[in-house]
Order: structure tokens, then sequence, then C-alpha cells
């Protein structure tokens, strides 16, 4: 199975990436500073490689993007958001096995 990496994205590139992308985007604010992020991280990505195909998958580092992390209330990382037709659909907070992460998002990863 070919991997598809989460795409970084920043407050200059967010607006076309996220809010204006034809599918689904489940973002992943983070920094490198923080633990559970990087528990995550592996679990996010592996996420996005199963489910390329109807949800892509955005990183944003909060250290690097404070007026994005401001503008979505990122209190707590890692906070996961999905986003889909520019707005926030979804959003999951701290750590979580993939089949938590899987039966939270169901709804934006089924077959249509």
């Amino acid at each position: 199975m070919a991997t598809t990496a989460p795409i970084s994205v920043d407050e200059s590139t967010f607006e076309s990436e996220v809010l204006h992308a034809d599918k689904p985007v489940l973002v992943d604010f983070w920094a490198p500073w923080c633990g559970p992020c990087r528990l995550v991280s592996p679990v996010v990505e592996s996420f996005g490689d199963k489910h390329a195909g109807t949800m892509a998958v955005a990183k944003v580092n909060t250290d690097e993007n404070q007026q994005l992390a401001m503008r979505y209330s990122i209190f707590s990382i890692p906070t996961l958001i999905v986003f889909q037709n520019g707005r926030e659909a979804a959003r999951l907070v701290g750590y979580m096995p993939q089949e938590v992460m899987e039966e939270r998002l169901s709804q934006f990863i089924a077959p249509r």
C-alpha cells in the first residue's frame, strides 16, 4: 500500500489546502515538544493512509502558526479537527487509538 504523508499547512496555505478542499480534511494541530502529539502522529498517518481516497490529512504546528491555533480555539494539543465544506465538522482532543478515531470519524470515511 502506498503511503500518503499528511501535508504540512500554515497560515498562508490553510485556506486553499483545507477550507477549499474537495473532500473532508483531518487537521492535526500539534507542537514538537508535545508528548501526546508524538504518540498520536503515527495513528493520524495510518488513518490518512487507510482513508486517502475519502479524506485528506494535514498538520499544523501550533508553535509556528499561533494565529491559526487562536482562530480555531486550540487550547489543548493534540487537537484533531475535521473540516468539511470549509467548516469545522468534528473535533477530537487528545490521544486515541486508531480504532476509536475510526469510530468517531466514521461518518466522514463511509463509502458514499
